[in-house]
């Protein structure tokens, strides 16, 4: 191990005064889905173990600069974390173990592919104190699969789906992709149905985003496939509302239902705009009025540390108007609690009406948001056009 470096990072608390959600990248797949722009890398099997190494030294480092502080959660995410091989993903966890106070209990979510595991491979891992897994499903129709680029079969996700039940998982994620090209409603009603007949204790179901750098976003400007139906999109996400009401699932998040007591914990500080650090390549961190990101290429990252170097590429000193909006934005997200009046006088001694009386008045003549003088929410109108409530905050 090279010596303690100077602390590379920006505006450390001096000791352990406030706990932090922990987030974890591993940017390795076996190869790169249709719609993803993600920091991903495919081919890079050798660089797992020099990458897990880094991953170690960072933490490490960290927890020494910030006199061991208190993880609230942890999430391990990707790419596919569920590549590592298990003898890597011990290392990552004494290095977690070592620089972090971990409270009994504490959620730790790893996200998983449905494709190449085992029942002995998924104890090792709850062994490692990991009590919530994400798994990247997507759709039940094979045709769809294809269209994604996704590495197993609806068969098969159902399998793991049932290994991790088999290794003791007694908290589960599925993830799911609606408003697909040529996607129709039945469908889109025909993968959320047979989802649920497994019994998932959370659902994440999203609205396809065609970003650019994407095999999706080439072949829909070549004319291959046709390009999403936004109104049929918004149909579909009303019709998930109330069938996931009906099955009993809280609709706590525009992209999030999870019955009483399996909500995110982990993506619930992103929403509340509370601190979080992450490790890994291109991984993000915010704490007070400040937020940096590491060096994206694995390779790139891997050398930093290596060389005893700081892994931060990008930072930014956030302007109060900025802490703001981003509060508001994100906020809003949260379908029953909103924008709380309380934490936002709170944080910058300003009420909302006060900041953004104006606005306010107009989304609620719009029908989009709802304001009680406690707190802010979006409308069930207001949830199918978020983004028209977003850029007006900025």
């Amino acid at each position: 191990m090279k010596a303690f470096p100077p602390p590379p990072w920006p505006a450390l608390p001096a000791g352990p005064e406030e706990a932090l959600a922990v987030y974890i990248h591993i940017p390795f797949c076996r190869w790169r889905c249709s719609y993803c722009d993600f920091n991903i890398y495919a081919g890079m099997s050798r660089w797992f173990a020099p990458y897990v190494a880094a991953l170690g030294q960072e933490i490490r480092w960290f927890g020494r600069a910030a006199g061991r502080p208190r993880a609230r959660t942890i999430y391990i995410g990707g790419g596919t974390p569920s590549l590592l091989p298990l003898p890597l993903l011990e290392r990552l966890f004494e290095a977690l173990r070592e620089a972090f106070e971990i409270p009994p209990g504490i959620e730790i979510t790893m996200e998983a592919n449905p494709s190449g595991l085992s029942v002995a491979y998924l104890e090792g891992v709850r062994a490692l104190g990991v009590n919530r897994l994400s798994f990247g499903v997507q759709s039940a129709h094979p045709e769809e699969l294809r269209l994604l680029r996704r590495d197993h079969t609806f068969q098969e996700a159902h399998d793991h789906f049932a290994m991790a039940r088999a290794a003791g998982f007694a908290n589960l994620n599925v993830d799911l992709i609606y408003g697909l090209p040529g996607q129709t409603l039945r469908r889109w009603q025909e993968t959320l149905e047979a989802v649920l007949a497994w019994g998932p204790e959370h659902l994440s179901a999203y609205a396809l985003i065609v970003e650019e750098r994407t095999a999706l976003h080439r072949w829909i400007r070549e004319g291959r496939i046709p390009a999403p139906d936004p109104d049929l999109a918004a149909e579909m996400y009303e019709w998930t509302r109330e069938r996931l009401a009906r099955a009993g699932y809280r609709h706590y998040e525009l992209s999030n239902w999870a019955r009483p007591g399996y909500e995110s914990r982990h993506n619930a500080i992103y929403w509340r705009y509370e601190p979080y650090i992450g490790f890994g390549a291109g991984a993000w961190s915010f704490l007070r009025d400040r937020r940096w990101m590491n060096a994206r290429h694995p390779k790139d990252y891997i050398g930093r540390i290596e060389r005893g170097e700081s892994p931060v590429a990008e930072e930014e000193i956030l302007p109060r108007p900025v802490q703001m909006a981003e509060m508001v934005i994100l906020g809003l997200r949260r379908v029953e609690e909103g924008v709380e009046e309380a934490r936002f006088r709170a944080r910058f001694g300003q009420g909302l009406m006060e900041r953004y009386g104006a606005v306010i008045a107009e989304l609620e003549d719009l029908g989009l948001v709802r304001w009680d003088g406690v707190r802010l929410r979006l409308t069930p109108r207001g949830q199918l056009l978020g983004n028209q409530v977003f850029w007006r905050f900025l």
